[in-house]
Parts: structure tokens; C-alpha cells; sequence
């Protein structure tokens, strides 16, 4: 006689395979009266676990899950994931646990993969990344009764141990930096404005602008992306109140601002001083090299590891906070130049020489997705005729 399995249960019960191992294994993740009908039909059918699967039962997968709600081709030029996750990797190593990674398209789909993993028991308990203001994973995560640690701040009600620096304080010691030389005219090139942590920072920026009595502080919301860094240091730069210091979200936006600045004949740090909002080899091997907010982003994502390590072994987890970001002083940033008063716009004939299409600053929770025509290079010749004087 056939032996009855799980599978035959789900099509009796009308449900899924998981939702019988949530139901017969009491786990979280199933309503009273699905349980209760399930456990019905377990018994009339006569089913009883096999030894081998009682073994399993106190087995641990040996193994937790990182799903990363980030576009694929961002995160394969973006170095903070990459020593984020090594670190990670360093720590889980030395414990036998492994990291199953899965990069997903928006919540929803890593909602769905941090489901699937959980009722299939691959893993012991999950990282989430990126959170947003208003995050619907952490409630469902709760309810099935996933191990889990927050990479950011912790947060009223919720029961999971956060690992976080303070974002606000490295904001604000970038603009002190660049009051100290000067600058009155500041930006901010954010990065997706639904994140909890680009909340924190540019409420710190704007913060900081008033403290200080700033002119300008414009602040633009991107993707991370070198494309869209760029597009809103043109935009930023053949505006009417051109900054003369713009602090980047992350690296890559800094080296794609450098960048710009050079297509439009605008001399770093001598014109514009950059920051960066991360620090890593990439804000090195430019010239001038950029003055970044630096943190041991691989000390970071061990320490994330050990909090779930932790909470997976004995629910001992606690929160944690680490150490704050420190400014890195390097050759993007130097004294505003103060015999441009009026801070006037480029030139006309280097203004024609644009193709941009900048649409407005989004005041929706996302950045806009920005699509212009390349702008074209200016020869060396045309950007010092068309570089503007005081």
C-alpha cells in the first residue's frame, strides 16, 4: 500500500504543500480553523510521521537567507553590498552556516521568497535590508515566526533585533566639513526616498541647512545609479542657484558626479566641492581622489550575522549599535570660491551644448526614473572659453 504523504493531505485539505508543514508541524503562518481541518483529515487518513523526518524535525538548515530588494545590474557596480555580504560570509563560515541570496524585484516577490525558504526549511532565519518607512515584510515575518534581523534602526513594536549606525550624525559632519570651508550653497543627490535610512539622512540635511542658514539645499531623489547621479549633477549644475558643494548618497553617484563636473567644464574641488556618501577604493583611484563618509562596512555585516547567529541558536539577539560613520578629508572638497557671489549659471553656448531633458523632483515616495540623451563631451579648448568668472 502506498504511503500516505503530505501532498496527499494538501489536495484533500485544498491547500498548499506548506501550509500542511505549517499545520502539522505547529508553526506559525496558518489561521485556527485551516489547522483544525487539516489536523482532521491528517487523522481520519491514519498519517504519522516517519522516523525520518522526527529526525529532521530538530535539524536546523544550517543556513540563513539574504533576499535584496535591489535592482541586479545596481548592485553589480555598487562595492557597499559586495564587502557587506563578505563580511557576512566571514562570520557565518566560521559558524558552518551558509547564505542563500536571492535578489528580488520589490517587496512583494521578497516577501514571497522569504516564504517559500521558511516552509521549505532551507533556512534558520533571515537579514532584511533596506527598510522601507512603512514596511510590509516586518508584520509577516512576525506572524510566521522567522528569526530575523533588521539591518537599520530599531523600531517601535517590532520585536526583531536591529543592527544600525547613525546616519544623521555622519550627514551633519559632512556639512560641518563643508560650512567650515565656506559653502553656502549645498545639495543632496539621495537615493530612493521610501528608505527609512535616506529619510534619516536627508531629514539630518535639512536639519543642518537650517542650523547653518544655508542660501540653497536642494535635494534630488535617484535610484543609486551612476545614470541618475550624473543626470542630477547637470541638473544641479545648469541650474539657476548652482551649488558650489553637492554630497552624494553613495560612491558610485560621487564618481558620476566627478564625472559631469568635467563635461560641463566645472573644476573639482576648485568650483564644486564632493562628498561622498560611502568610502571605498573607487573614491581612490579618481583624481582628485573624494573626501567620503567612512565606515568598516565588512565589521558591519559580521555583526549582523552575529545578532542572527544569536537569535537562531538560543533567541538571544539584541540589538546593536555600531560605530558612527567618520568624514575621510581627501582632494573633492576645498575652500568655496567666494569671488562667484551671484553663483551665475553656465554660459549660454555650453547650455546649448546639452541635450538634458530634466523633469521636476518627484514629491512622490520614489525617485523619478530619469531617462536624458547623453550629454555630448566639451573639448578641453571649448570648456576653458566657456568655464564661467566671477
Amino acid at each position: 500500500m502506498k504511503r500516505l504523504t503530505i501532498s496527499d493531505i494538501a489536495t484533500m485539505a485544498g491547500v498548499s504543500n506548506g501550509t500542511v508543514s505549517y499545520a502539522l508541524n505547529d508553526r506559525p503562518g496558518v489561521s485556527a480553523q485551516t489547522r483544525e481541518r487539516i489536523l482532521r483529515i491528517a487523522d481520519e487518513l491514519g498519517w504519522r510521521p516517519s522516523a525520518a523526518a522526527r529526525a529532521l524535525k530538530v535539524a536546523r538548515a544550517q543556513t540563513v537567507g539574504l533576499a535584496i530588494t535591489r535592482d541586479a545590474a545596481t548592485l553589480g557596480i555598487e562595492p557597499f553590498f559586495m564587502r557587506f555580504i563578505a563580511g557576512m560570509e566571514g562570520e557565518l563560515a566560521a559558524h558552518r552556516t551558509g547564505l542563500l541570496l536571492q535578489v528580488a524585484g520589490d517587496h512583494h516577490e521578497a516577501l514571497e521568497t522569504m516564504r517559500d525558504w521558511w516552509a521549505e526549511k532551507r533556512v534558520d532565519g533571515v537579514i532584511v535590508t533596506d527598510l522601507w518607512n512603512h514596511d510590509l515584510r516586518l508584520p509577516e515575518l512576525e506572524r510566521m515566526g522567522v528569526p530575523t534581523v533588521l539591518v537599520g534602526a530599531p523600531r517601535p513594536g517590532c520585536p526583531f533585533p536591529a543592527v544600525w549606525s547613525d546616519d544623521a550624525a555622519a550627514v551633519t559632519t559632512a556639512v560641518d566639513h563643508l560650512v567650515e570651508l565656506g559653502h553656502r550653497d549645498i545639495a543632496r543627490v539621495a537615493g530612493l526616498t521610501a528608505l527609512q535610512h535616506t529619510h534619516v539622512r536627508t531629514g539630518a540635511f535639512r536639519a543642518a541647512a537650517v542650523r547653518h542658514g544655508l542660501r540653497s539645499a536642494p535635494v534630488l531623489a535617484t535610484d543609486y545609479s551612476w545614470e541618475q547621479g550624473a543626470l542630477a549633477t547637470h541638473h544641479l549644475l545648469t541650474g539657476r542657484l548652482r551649488p558650489t558643494a553637492i554630497v552624494f548618497d553613495n560612491d558610485v553617484m560621487a564618481l558620476a558626479g566627478l564625472s559631469a563636473a568635467r563635461q560641463l567644464g566645472v573644476a573639482v574641488p576648485g568650483e564644486l566641492s564632493i562628498v561622498a556618501g560611502d568610502d571605498s577604493q573607487l573614491c581612490e583611484m579618481v583624481y582628485p581622489a573624494l573626501t567620503a563618509v567612512s565606515r568598516n562596512v565588512q565589521a558591519y555585516g559580521a555583526a549582523v550575522a552575529r545578532v542572527l547567529l544569536d537569535s537562531v541558536g538560543d533567541g538571544t539577539g539584541d540589538s546593536r549599535q555600531e560605530p558612527t560613520a567618520r568624514l575621510r578629508v581627501r582632494g573633492s572638497t576645498a575652500p568655496a570660491d567666494r569671488g562667484r557671489r551671484d553663483r551665475d549659471t553656465l554660459d549660454r553656448d555650453t547650455l546649448d551644448r546639452q541635450t538634458l531633458r530634466v523633469p521636476a523632483v518627484s514629491a512622490r515616495d520614489r525617485a523619478v526614473p530619469w531617462t536624458p540623451a547623453a550629454p555630448a563631451p566639451v573639448p578641453p579648448q571649448e570648456r576653458r572659453r566657456s568655464r564661467p568668472t566671477g
